[in-house]
């Protein structure tokens, strides 16, 4: 029985180990088929699939402003990787362990140790794919790339260290956010928004082609001189002002956070070019900070029924239609509500009976439905053929991908009723993007002319330009000529007697029309409003046009005329200050010096010199090319057309001559040698402490005096206050010569004007007359134009020209003028 089981075992056993032997073999003929018979084959498959042809992309193009300020640019960065095949032996052994300890100390991620070991783990692999390691994947900038370029091995010649720099590019906007949302983007998908994703054609430029070979940890390029070079992207020029667009973003940025609005969006565009000059976009996030998220600008995001900004549209096809219409027409408009074709309309307050020139001023609802309704009820296509010839019903064709599709009701649609007529024309029951409303308000500013608003002026190569986009019309007359005169006075009217009276600014005008609408939710209007402002400036001579929308406000503000109109105002008046153009000239020119020459003391030679041949002048000077300081042989250069210099010595170790210098130069000098300065007085130096040649010691203080030397500049005089500033709001006031006011006008009412004139002491100009205030009291004329009262007996002589001209000038006082004022207090009068 035993020997059974002990049979049966060494069987099983004998069994188990035959099958492993032959599992064993069949597995030994298996590799070495592969490795001998079909080696070639599978060897040719791997290398073809290590090896491949990759695209290799182009340099990204730049985006600029208006002034070719970068707004977004492409800046290469580097991967470090390192191909020890090609490094000397003796060049290893030299620089491996330098080289581990300033990666180690660079990168900070691997001690000494480590770094050292991938380096000769790297340099004994026989295989050279192995050979080819990545050192960091942190990426480097150029700088940093040059610096590791001087490391140990990697500095060998001839390209012998072995270093190899991936680029990669990064797209950098040096303005941070500014203009974000415009500038746009493009992902990894290809998808993006703003200038970048819509000109991505011009901008990405043609990849080109290489062969490069998989690696451990990525690809290795492999240069075999198939290589196809990218071509780089086209740069793109656009329209936009760095200044206008910093100033429209801050303003709206302030408005959004006091106000705590939901989002806001700001276009400025020139009017006569159409050149849009500042975009804002901003957006609550879910943080509480503002972003640019969206493009509420341009795209679908911003689409809103734009409320009473709609009413210019409105009262163009009014006055179109019926050109018999004045705008100072009466219309009964109520005590604030009253029913209007078939719906109740409502007021903010109860106008009454008012002229057509009121119901803009004041927005009136009930105003403009009513005259809607009287002229269109019996044919409503007749108002909405209007707007469709206002082009208000198709897209501007604006060059940005995006652009959202405005929506106009027409009588044919299903959703029309019979409040629709009057809904319409206070700008419910419709949608639009605020770019499409500006562009309507800018037809107007540009006497008429619709232009395409334009974003991107030119696409460049380097500084050949390839396209050119001009002015594109795209109605030559919105309207007659009559009906823009109307219209335009109506605009003024707005900033200056209606609901935008608080803008109203003193140096310039503005047209334009507030908007205030409630917002559609759930098939309902609900008390959250989007406020706006749109317009033009200067009203005169309109160089801007501008709209604001300032959504949700919550912080009680809720009429445009309190939240975006405020808006709107910075940045007209922060235009304004930088246009030179428009600039009413301040002060008056001051009288010139009149000598030929300017007064030359002392200084270096080449800088004199240079001055002298700028200003034309013959230079006779006695240094012989080595000296550096110089010094006028005398003052006579002030009355001669030329200019005699001599040379001003200075010795090694001694004090040198720093009479006549400007304090800059003689820091310059005394400081170099080892005195410290204090200074005192303005002007040129007239006195130094230590004596001229005396021993210098180091540390020593030298003390100048400093005095204005040559003859002063008269100080400009000051023109007359215009007609349309208030003097008490001007803030460029200079203080004149005290001199003796007279006394006030007599407090008692004038009847009229002319009566206050007659009364008024005689004056050089008529327009200097006495104003007279709201209820017929003359005010007070300005202490800059009053007569002063006669001299005094005795008086002491005038201690100046200047104070002779003025008592010789002066007038006797006005009979009614008995107590002159306290001659003490300095006249304002306006610089």
């Amino acid at each position: 029985m035993k020997g059974n089981v002990k049979k049966s075992i060494v069987t099983r056993v004998r069994l188990a180990f035959l099958g492993v032997a032959v599992f064993s073999c069949a597995i030994f003929w298996k590799a070495t088929k592969i490795q001998y018979q079909e080696g070639n084959r599978w060897r040719a498959l791997e290398q073809e699939r290590r090896i491949s042809y990759q695209p290799v992309p182009a340099t990204r193009g730049n985006i600029y402003s208006d002034n070719e300020s970068i707004m977004a640019t492409s800046l290469p960065f580097y991967r470090v990787a390192w191909d020890p095949g090609v490094v000397d032996d003796a060049v290893f052994k030299a620089g491996v362990d330098s080289l581990a300890w300033h990666l180690s100390h660079f990168f900070g991620d691997r001690s000494v140790q480590e770094y050292r070991r991938r380096l000769v783990n790297a340099r004994r692999a026989k295989e050279p794919a192995l050979r080819y390691i990545r050192l960091n994947s942190r990426q480097i900038n150029f700088q940093e790339k040059k610096m590791l370029a001087h490391w140990p091995i990697f500095r060998a010649k001839r390209n012998r260290g072995g270093a190899i720099f991936e680029k990669v590019d990064k797209r950098f906007r040096p303005f941070g956010g500014l203009a974000q949302r415009t500038i746009g983007f493009v992902n990894e998908d290809r998808h993006g928004a703003g200038l970048e994703y819509t000109f991505e054609q011009s901008l990405a430029g043609k990849a080109g082609e290489a062969l490069f070979e998989r690696v451990p940890g990525g690809v290795k390029p492999v240069y075999d001189g198939t290589e196809v070079k990218p071509l780089p992207g086209y740069d793109v020029k656009t329209t936009l002002d760095i200044n206008l667009q910093d100033v429209a973003e801050n303003a709206l940025y302030k408005s959004l956070v006091d106000n705590n609005a939901q989002y806001g969006c700001v276009i400025l565009m020139e009017v006569a070019t159409g050149e849009i000059k500042a975009v804002a976009n901003l957006g609550k996030a879910s943080d509480g900070t503002y972003k640019e998220d969206y493009n509420y600008a341009f795209a679908d995001q911003g689409r809103t029924e734009p409320g009473s900004t709609f009413k210019l549209a409105s009262m163009m096809a009014l006055l179109e239609a019926r050109p018999e219409i004045q705008l100072d027409d009466i219309v009964d408009t109520g005590n604030g509500r009253m029913l209007v074709g078939g719906a109740v309309k409502s007021d903010s307050h109860g106008y009454g009976r008012i002229t057509v020139q009121q119901v803009f001023e004041k927005s009136s609802n009930i105003g403009v439905a009513r005259l809607v309704h009287e002229n269109f009820a019996k044919n409503p296509s007749e108002y909405t053929d209007y707007l469709k010839k206002f082009g208000l019903d198709k897209p501007l064709g604006f060059q940005m991908t995006g652009e959202a599709r405005p929506y106009v009701k027409d009588p044919t649609d299903r959703s029309w009723s019979r409040t629709s007529l009057t809904t319409m024309s206070i700008g419910y029951e419709l949608k639009l993007a605020p770019l499409q409303t500006l562009a309507l308000y800018n037809a107007i500013a540009n006497g008429g002319v619709k232009v395409q608003p334009l974003i991107v002026k030119e696409i460049k190569q380097a500084d050949k330009v390839l396209q050119r986009n001009e002015t594109k019309v795209l109605n030559p007359k919105i309207c007659t000529d009559a009906t823009l005169a109307k219209v335009k006075a109506m605009m003024e009217g707005v900033v200056q007697e209606g609901t935008a009276r608080g803008i109203k600014p003193k140096d310039y005008t503005i047209a334009g029309k507030t908007g205030t609408a409630w917002k559609f939710k759930n098939g309902q209007y609900t008390k959250t409003y989007s406020t706006s402002f749109c317009g033009y400036f200067p009203a005169d001579k309109p160089k801007y046009s501008c709209i604001v929308v300032v959504d949700s406000p919550r912080n009680g503000r809720i009429y445009g005329a309190d939240v975006a109109a405020p808006v709107f105002r910075e940045v007209a008046d922060k235009c304004m200050a930088r246009d030179l153009l428009s600039q009413r000239p301040l002060l008056a020119k001051a009288r010139l010096n009149k000598s030929r020459v300017p007064l030359v003391r002392a200084g270096m030679q080449d800088e004199l010199a240079l001055v002298c041949q700028k200003l034309g002048l013959a230079g006779n000077t006695q240094a012989t090319g080595g000296e550096e300081w110089v010094r006028a042989a005398s003052d006579t250069a002030f009355r001669a057309r030329t200019v005699a210099l001599v040379v001003n010595p200075v010795r090694t170790g001694r004090v040198p001559q720093a009479r006549g210098l400007t304090l800059r130069d003689a820091l310059f000098l005394l400081e170099n040698r080892g005195l410290h300065v204090r200074a005192s007085g303005t002007g040129r130096v007239r006195e130094q402490s230590l004596p001229v040649g005396a021993p210098i010691k180091r540390g020593e203080v030298i003390a100048l005096t400093l005095a204005e030397v040559g003859p002063r500049l008269a100080a400009p005089q000051a023109l007359p206050e215009p007609e349309h500033t208030d003097l008490a709001e001007n803030k460029l006031l200079t203080p004149a010569d005290p001199e003796p006011l007279a006394k006030p006008l007599a407090t008692k009412p004038f009847a009229t004007a002319a009566k206050a004139r007659a009364m008024a002491p005689a004056r050089s100009k008529p327009a200097a007359a006495a104003r007279i205030g709201p209820k017929g009291a003359a005010k007070p004329v300005s202490s800059a134009t009053r007569p002063a009262p006669a001299k005094a007996k005795g008086a002491a002589p005038a201690a100046s020209r200047a104070a002779a001209k003025t008592k010789a000038a002066a007038k006797p006082a006005p009979k009614h003028s008995k107590k002159p004022t306290d001659p003490a207090k300095p006249v304002i009068r306006r610089a």
